[in-house]
């Protein structure tokens, strides 16, 4: 695997490899969700390429920007050994150069809610780091967890937005052994707030998927049943528990029945709060 820093030094690389590419774009903090995108993307692509960009206009300020982990050697074995061909770690000035102004992009209409209305100017800031990858790399494919629920269908979005024709997948969520979705974001919880977490947000999901299959319809009886594991731990602050047609995003009541989805597909998705740590996980009806 070969490690490029400049824009100059990606373009010579992939001059040099074989087609067609695959891009991986991480923030780094690398952990076996990350291995499983690449080892995806190793399977249907004859180069992979893994980026790494804590990219500064997804964050509300600097300090958020200054408090998200690195480990960058790490990063380096773990994405060799899942198979990836071509590392990409720019600075800020490669992706966003100060003499060449980079407008923002447009993330669409299905950012207006969840993440979007949690954190204003996120997902521009997501579209605009990711058109810019889209870009300087030029792949045929790229790959995306499929926790980040709302963020792959937006990017999704912009891909049929653009003309290069770039194929999304999405990539199953990969969990710990306490069920908690693998997150860069878990290594800054303490040991009680891993716990607590681990025993709620997927407890929650799981729940709800149970009672589905069981044949339980109602989004207010499924909303009940979420809910009721979450108020009961008190470390946990939940910010959201949504129902919504899995392709528009359009929430459903509570009124609601699963099917009434037009798409047939409905998100089941959460955001909550553990030390001060905003973690989101969400799962998919059927």
């Amino acid at each position: 695997m070969r490690t490029v820093i400049s824009r100059s030094e990606l373009s010579e690389a992939l001059a040099q490899l074989p087609r067609p590419f695959a891009l991986v774009p991480t923030m780094g903090a690398l952990h076996a969700g990350h291995a499983a995108l690449i080892a995806a993307a190793k399977t249907s692509a004859a180069t992979v390429v893994v980026s790494i960009f804590v990219n500064p206009t997804q964050f509300a300020n600097a300090e958020a920007v200054a408090q998200y982990p690195r480990s960058l050697a790490a990063d380096k074995r773990l994405a060799e050994a899942a198979g990836a061909h071509l590392l990409f770690v720019p600075d800020v000035d490669q992706i966003y150069p100060p003499d060449e102004p980079v407008p923002a992009i447009d993330p669409g209409p299905l950012a207006l809610r969840l993440e979007g209305a949690s954190r204003p100017g996120h997902f521009a800031g997501v579209a605009t780091v990711v058109s810019r990858l889209f870009d300087l790399v030029r792949p045929e494919r790229a790959f995306f967890g499929a926790k980040d629920a709302q963020q792959v269908r937006i990017v999704e979005w912009l891909a049929k937005q653009r003309n290069d024709q770039i194929a999304i997948h999405r990539v199953a969520t990969v969990r710990d052994s306490d069920g908690l979705a693998l997150s860069s974001r878990n290594q800054m919880l303490s040991a009680s707030g891993r716990t607590a977490a681990a025993k709620t947000i997927p407890v929650a999901l799981s729940l709800v998927a149970e009672a589905f299959s069981s044949g339980v319809t109602s989004v207010a009886l499924l909303r009940a049943l979420a809910e009721r594991v979450i108020s009961a731990e008190p470390s946990l602050e939940l910010q959201y528990l949504d129902f919504a047609d899995g392709a528009t995003l359009v929430p459903l009541s509570d009124r609601a029945q699963i099917g009434d989805a037009e798409s047939g597909e409905v998100l089941v998705s959460l955001a909550a709060s553990v030390d001060g740590v905003r973690l989101i996980d969400a799962i998919s009806l059927p």
